[in-house]
């Protein structure tokens, strides 16, 4: 239990941002099941409308630090292999 005013501060700032975090953190995971669905289900046309909004989101969580840039990068790669091996 906080003590000081700014520690009670201090946890209500930390409550608020995890809940951004969490929100952040649900869009990336949804968009990566969204583009996984596609690349399973042999929709490369759909896949391929989907893929600059999929790095969008992706890097624009990134941005944020919910997840690094580095983890959003690695995604973005591995979707695109799997994206391009539909293709052929």
């Amino acid at each position: 239990m906080p003590n000081t005013v700014s520690a009670v501060r201090r946890v209500k700032r930390t409550e608020a941002q995890t809940t951004v975090n969490k929100i952040r953190k649900s869009k990336y995971k949804s968009a990566i099941r969204q583009m996984s669905k596609y690349i399973a289900d042999g929709k490369a046309k759909e896949a391929k409308e989907f893929l600059p909004k999929f790095y969008s989101q992706l890097m624009k969580v990134a941005k944020t630090g919910a997840i690094s840039k580095k983890t959003a990068s690695r995604k973005i790669s591995k979707i695109t292999k799997a994206l391009q091996k539909t293709k052929k």
